[in-house]
């Protein structure tokens, strides 16, 4: 996960420097299925030349199965031949890389002095998380909300955290004094409300990536510094942004900036230590194909995975 971080920091500082490039993911969402299936290609220039592509699929009846909702793979491909490198469990970069830019932008935007932690969703992110923001800030505790409040309860027991994990039963009694929060879960109507923050929060927003759904009521996200993974994936696909926009009367303009260019100084980070921030995270194609990258880096580093002749 340290590890990832840091490939995540330099994907997203990359991509704010036009050194990587991806077109908005495809989606497709038959009428009358629950699950989807999203393609996300995404190119790298310069010595590290290569291509990629993550195939993806949202499964909300996986969570009753065990199995991760996320389920695909992702496939490195030579930068010039387009020769096919490597296939990589998708579920697990998904899990990885999307903790670690949550965690880049919670060391970048966060109080220095955060220490209490609020996850609400105890499922595979939810997991993510705790490890990832664990290597970010030294928090003193964190507390787990669910809807299903048996999940929130294993997943405090079998943290392996380095601080206190406690499974609460309300999004505002976790909320309660959090300096940092993370929402991972499948809602599609608000689950944090403004009045629940405190001042000066850290709010990273996972797990709403359509644009009918939202975890954030809109008076966070009109009250917030807003950051974004990418601006033209918030414009079309996030609905804790498009939702609130249209209710509150914003812009774009409302954007401070992606978290690219907080990292590469193009755009400000946070004003002042009362100030409420939100990282609205959609999961990019460029993080994807940087984590399959060092993925078979270090496999080949150490005589990891499989070869398979074609």
């Amino acid at each position: 996960m340290s590890d990832c971080i840091e490939v995540m920091a330099d994907a997203l500082a990359a991509l704010a420097r036009g050194e990587l490039h991806q077109p908005l993911r495809m989606v497709v969402r038959p009428p009358a299925a629950e699950e989807l299936l999203a393609l996300m290609p995404a190119h790298r220039d310069g010595d590290r030349r290569a291509w990629g592509v993550k195939a993806v699929t949202v499964s909300p009846g996986n969570a009753a199965r065990g199995l991760d909702v996320h389920q695909g793979a992702v496939l490195l491909l030579d930068g010039q031949s387009g020769r096919l490198r490597a296939v990589v469990d998708g579920s697990a970069i998904t899990a990885v890389r999307t903790a670690a830019v949550s965690a880049v932008a919670t060391r970048v935007l966060a109080r220095s002095d955060a220490d209490t932690l609020a996850i609400l969703g105890a499922g595979g992110q939810a997991r993510s998380h705790l490890e990832a923001l664990a290597v970010v800030r030294p928090f003193r505790r964190a507390r787990v909300w669910s809807r299903t409040p048996a999940h929130a309860a294993v997943l405090a027991a079998e943290s392996t955290a380095p601080f206190p994990v406690e499974a609460v039963a309300t999004p505002q009694e976790a909320l309660n004094g959090a300096s940092v929060v993370v929402t991972a879960t499948a809602a599609v109507t608000p689950i944090l409300e403004r009045a629940w923050l405190e001042s000066g929060a850290h709010v990273n927003a996972v797990g709403a990536c359509l644009p009918s759904a939202r975890e954030l009521d809109t008076a966070t996200v009109a009250g917030a510094a807003l950051y974004v993974d990418r601006r033209e994936s918030a414009l079309h696909e996030s609905g804790d942004y498009l939702l609130a926009a249209a209710e509150a009367g914003f812009g774009p303009e409302h954007i401070r900036g992606e978290l690219g260019e907080v990292l590469i100084g193009a755009a400000p980070g946070r004003a002042g230590a009362d100030e409420l921030t939100v990282f609205e995270s959609l999961g990019l194609s460029v993080e994807d194909l940087a984590a399959a990258q060092f993925v078979v880096e270090r496999a080949g580093e150490t005589g990891a995975g499989t070869a398979v002749p074609f």
